[in-house]
């Protein structure tokens, strides 16, 4: 007759959970001071249909000697399965599998030299056993015990081609069995086996998970919770170190390594070291640089996230100085977690309890304000793709919002306050707003901006996701290197002919304009382009004079045109002879490679006097066009700028360095220009100014990246594959035109009124191609989807 609800907690709390007191160093030493605890380890496991439990405890012994600690560990959880006696080792009913494999030699390293021992082992419901041999009455000489926190390991092949074996790996609470056979499908047969059997075990429970049920059960009920945290101290504050983990986690090293230079050990190690971790917070005076390396821990294996928050609930739970320096870290830790993480449902709900439980108790207090901030933020979390930078830390610990600068071309800086969970797209729409951009038909976006390249803020990314990028980027650059920012800029132009000239967004298309003319993206003449400095000194200094500071010619001249210029380097034709390039490499390695390497050197120098000369040239030519701009104000100026630029067809679509490939077998890639523009897409030969194609949506039936790097489109009946590294910033454009084109005209009559399905086709509006069918979108398998 199963125990009632009631009385079997009170048993629990009183008998079962209280000998894990020894556990958090809460027991009494042996008054000589130099008997050493045993590790703690416990094991609970669900048995039956009526929910009864049944707790397997590894009490703490003092041991004086070091045969007693031999002897424990050689005996370890054999009570969770019956001893069995000498027998007929082949009549066993309860084997699953038996057969002989080698053992690797305890200690050692499997080589070529040392062959294990080769011993019978049987597979049953409960264990793995392994024998001196399968004769009746032989002795039995270690079991391996199986529980669903056990893993095993599949063959490796690596391992194969080193040893002529495949391995078996089994991993136990706190033994490993490293098995070996000479053939895969028998190794294979074991893994399959021993994974049946792990899979067919009840889930593990720990102390800590059926403590979270009991409180959420008994929420309601004051003098029963205050009983639960009183009789079991694994809810409560400890300063004494954590031996096991708080949540179950498998045994063995299974998918836990990390991306780049870190590396980690077990899920179980790992969580106990980050205990030992959250214990130095309290002394901390900078404990900034420990909690970011805890949340990125908790970055690189996910896993761990539900123990860390367990742990510090336990850590501000009945703390000895509640409020005092080491409890505030601990909350600062458990804020910073909750604006990265979201905790599992149990977790979280236990978490707010924790939260609710310390507002009542300390109201009015600096852990009441931390549970109320967190409350809210763990609202709002959604995951993150980088952990909290240090500028970050130091605004949660405060419980305040960042300061983001974010750069206006042609305008000043706008600084902004965003949150943890402040995305891209809320920041932009707040500068349109702030701009006065409303009204304006084009479409607006943040961008990352640094020295290599330039690309836009997705619309839901985290903005504080961004800002710690740039802080790590920071720490890689060389100091001479512009540091990264934000920008607000065009990301889509629907209409350029009818902004106003006086209006922020003429200065932001203008200053945009110019970004694409240093860049090389608008092809002209070599006299367009020096008119286009001098109209930009104009606009800079007003009329010429000779105390206006002169800005670097690199920013108001293409920089690739003077390189054009210059001679191109003399190659000489490979030999063919063998002899001839070993007599090559001989002389490049002695008198004769000084000499070429100083003929390099003075070919370097003349190259660079001839591209001084070309540049002061260049500037000569700007400085007399500027003299003829006399009386032209700053609006007239950047009005003529645009003016000139908007005569190149392709003024107003977004270019992107691509490289064709008509079939995937055929001839080499060509480098073009793939121009995404409002109503249509083209392709342009770099420097020419007419289009070799030019494709209205109408006649493009699909689009989408066939790989990370190759994007392909599908115009009518060919298909066009292109080579580029920036795939989901074309689809994503691509998508945001169809989009805005969507809402700018009402649906077609023959439309159903509700959205279609992903898989039915949607149709273009006529007016972007009215000569044209309509436009299906059929995604590929792995296309960007908006």
């Amino acid at each position: 007759m199963p125990f009632p609800g009631g009385l079997w907690w009170l048993l629990c709390c009183r008998q079962g959970f209280t000998l894990l007191r020894r556990d958090y160093g809460e027991a009494d030493r042996e008054a000589d001071g130099e008997a050493e605890e045993e590790e703690v380890s416990f094991e609970l496991r669900a048995q039956g249909d009526q929910g009864s439990l049944e707790v397997s405890l590894s009490q703490p012994t003092c041991s004086s000697s070091g045969s007693e600690r031999s002897l424990l560990v050689a005996e370890e959880m054999r009570s969770l399965i019956v001893e069995k006696g000498p027998g007929p080792v082949e009549d066993d009913p309860d084997a699953l599998v038996k057969g002989w494999l080698q053992r690797e030699v305890r200690g050692g390293v499997k080589t070529h030299w040392i062959r294990p021992r080769k011993y019978w082992f049987v597979l049953t419901p409960d264990s793995l056993d392994y024998y001196s041999s399968n004769e009746k009455g032989a002795r039995r000489l270690g079991s391996l015990v199986l529980t669903s926190l056990c893993s095993v390991l599949w063959p490796d092949k690596q391992t194969y081609k080193e040893t002529g074996y495949w391995s078996v790996t089994v991993f136990g609470r706190k033994h490993c069995y490293r098995l070996y056979t000479e053939h895969l499908n028998e190794a294979v047969h074991w893994v399959c086996a021993v994974q049946k059997v792990i899979d067919s075990k009840a889930p593990v429970q720990t102390p800590t998970q059926l403590l979270m049920r009991d409180v959420e059960e008994h929420c309601g009920s004051p003098e029963v919770l205050e009983q639960i945290y009183r009789c079991n101290p694994i809810l409560r504050y400890t300063s004494s170190p954590l031996y096991a983990p708080l949540l179950p986690f498998p045994y063995g090293s299974l998918d836990q390594s990390a991306p780049g230079p870190r590396s980690y050990t077990t899920l179980r190690d790992e969580a106990v070291k980050l205990f030992n971790s959250l214990q130095q917070l309290e002394l901390e005076r900078d404990p900034v640089p420990l909690m970011q390396g805890v949340l990125q821990t908790c970055l690189d294996l996910p896993p761990l996230v539900d123990e860390i928050y367990c742990q510090l609930v336990k850590q501000t739970t009945e703390p000895p100085a509640p409020g005092g320096q080491g409890d505030l870290h601990y909350w600062q830790l458990l804020t910073c977690m909750s604006c990265t993480f979201l905790p599992s449902p149990p977790v979280l709900r236990f978490l707010r309890f924790h939260l609710d439980r310390t507002e009542s108790r300390f109201p009015a207090s600096e852990m009441a304000k931390y549970a109320c901030f967190i409350r809210e933020a763990l609202g709002k979390t959604k995951g993150r793709e980088c952990v909290p930078s240090l500028e970050e830390i130091l605004v949660l610990m405060r419980r305040q919002e960042m300061i983001c600068t974010v750069h206006c071309p042609g305008a000043p800086a706008c600084s902004v306050a965003i949150s943890s969970h402040t995305t891209a797209e809320e920041v932009a729409r707040e500068l349109v707003s702030r701009l006065g951009l409303s009204q304006s038909p084009n479409l607006f976006a943040l961008y990352e901006q640094s020295r290599r390249r330039e690309q836009p803020v997705g619309s839901a990314t985290l903005l504080a996701d961004v800002l710690t990028r740039f802080e790590n980027l920071a720490g890689e650059e060389r100091e001479q290197d512009p540091p990264c920012r934000l920008c607000f800029k065009h990301y889509g132009f629907l209409d350029t002919d009818n902004v106003p000239r006086d209006s922020l967004e003429f200065a932001l298309l203008f200053e945009q304009a110019h970004e694409m003319v240093l860049r090389g993206y608008v092809p002209t003449s070599e006299e367009t382009l020096q008119t286009l400095a001098a109209l930009r000194l104009q606009s800079l200094n007003s009329d010429f004079s000779t105390h206006a500071p002169f800005p670097r010619l690199e920013e108001l001249f293409p920089p690739h045109v003077l390189h054009a210029r210059l001679p191109p380097p003399r190659r000489r034709p490979p030999t063919k002879c063998r002899g001839a390039r070993l007599r090559a490499g001989l002389l490049a390695g002695g008198l004769w490679g000084q000499a070429l390497a100083k003929q390099r050197a003075e070919r370097d120098q003349r190259l660079r006097g001839r591209l001084r000369e070309e540049g002061a040239s260049t500037m000569a030519a700007i400085v007399e066009k500027w003299k003829l701009l006399q009386g032209m104000g700053r609006p007239e100026a950047m009005a003529a700028y645009v003016a000139l630029v908007r005569e190149w067809p392709g003024f107003g679509s977004t270019l992107f360095d691509v490289d064709l490939r008509a079939s995937p077998v055929g001839a080499g890639p060509q480098r073009l220009w793939l121009g995404i523009g409002a109503k249509a897409v083209s392709l342009y030969k770099p420097g020419e100014p007419e289009p070799l194609d030019s494709f209205c949506y109408g006649r493009i039936s699909s689009f989408g990246a066939s790989d990370s790097s190759t994007f392909r489109l599908s115009v009518e009946d060919r298909d066009l594959l292109f080579e580029t590294s920036q795939v989901d910033e074309i689809a994503q454009l691509l998508n945001t035109y169809l989009a805005s084109a969507g809402t700018r005209r009402p649906p077609l009559p023959q439309e159903p009124a509700a959205s279609p399905p992903a898989s039915d086709p949607a149709t273009l509006p006529q007016e972007l191609c009215p000569a044209a069918g309509p436009w299906q979108h059929r995604p590929p398998v792995g296309s960007f989807h908006s």
